[in-house]
């Protein structure tokens, strides 16, 4: 598995950086991992973590949110029973969004708590990296800066990002912390291109924060959320992808992995199958040697018109 820093931008900050393992390129996502929460499925989800572990993904994506609890509770069980897998592993957890009703909250007490249940939840003293789940339009830059000091004085959090966020609320929140912003996870995949478009991975490149992408194989292995695409556009883009396909001797899904992993701001895929076989064979789209004109003939086939 290929490794990636996650801290290409710790130059602009005077602070001496605590510790962080290089991130396999793949990120395992656990938001199914507990499924219904039945022993079948929780038993399903420890086997799949269990397979990304071997297959050499070191970092696991979490929220508060994912199974209302139960992913981070099924993921503190493992690390219960094997203690000793802690220090080699990233682990990261998201908060912000609130249910009933539904809203966003950057609140410092609210965002200290959630922390604090995550934490007791993964069986875990501190989290490798926190983000902030969905952007509160009603945050306070300054504000905010002072939760996140909090919880790195107290040794909670070790680094912190965000996820969803426009280039103006990154900007807006890296001008009030003494802290860098590391990652900004986003969706990015064949339906939605709009981190190429709005300058959310330029700013990545410009101020060394790794994109992290979700819902990766959008639009390919399932429909992407809030689809949009035509039948016509689904097959347009079916034929060209077969074709590189057949041209890499890969399967589809992992043309647009690849498709992805080409961007020069180093994005990372969230892989969240708890299919072991499928798990491994992400892998395979790290060792596609992918042109540079057969990433612009899948973006001609997906936009359905040349270039201009």
């Amino acid at each position: 598995m290929q490794n990636i820093s996650l801290l290409n931008n710790l130059n602009k900050f005077k602070q001496s950086p605590p510790n962080l393992l290089p991130s396999s390129r793949l990120i395992y996502g656990c938001m199914r991992i507990a499924g219904d929460n039945s022993a079948v499925d929780k038993d399903k989800g420890l086997k799949a973590i269990q397979a990304a572990i071997e297959a050499g993904y070191n970092h696991f994506d979490h929220a508060d949110i994912y199974g209302a609890g139960q992913c981070e509770q099924l993921f503190g069980e493992l690390l219960t029973h094997s203690s000793h897998l802690r220090d080699q592993l990233i682990i990261t957890s998201k908060a912000g969004i609130r249910q009933s009703p539904q809203r966003y909250d950057f609140s410092h007490d609210y965002l200290i708590q959630s922390v604090e249940g995550s934490l007791k939840r993964l069986n875990t003293e501190y989290l490798d990296i926190f983000l902030l789940h969905r952007p509160d339009y009603l945050f306070n830059a300054q504000a905010l800066a002072e939760t996140f000091k909090q919880l790195k004085r107290e040794g909670k959090v070790k680094y912190f990002g965000v996820s969803n966020f426009s280039p103006s609320q990154v900007s807006l929140l890296q001008s009030a912390l003494d802290e860098p912003l590391i990652i900004n996870q986003v969706e990015i995949n064949l339906h939605n291109i709009s981190s190429l478009q709005d300058g959310t991975l330029d700013q990545c490149q410009q101020l060394g924060i790794t994109p992290v992408a979700w819902c990766p194989l959008g639009a390919v292995a399932y429909p992407a959320w809030g689809n949009t695409f035509s039948k016509d556009d689904e097959k347009r883009i079916k034929d060209e992808i077969s074709k590189q396909a057949t041209k890499y001797d890969v399967e589809a899904w992992q043309i647009s992995l690849a498709w992805l992993l080409k961007h020069p701001a180093n994005i990372c895929p969230i892989i969240g199958s708890t299919t072991p076989s499928r798990i491994n064979a992400a892998k395979q789209a790290l060792t596609i040697d992918y042109s540079h004109e057969d990433w612009y003939h899948l973006l001609e086939a997906r936009n359905g018109q040349p270039l201009p």
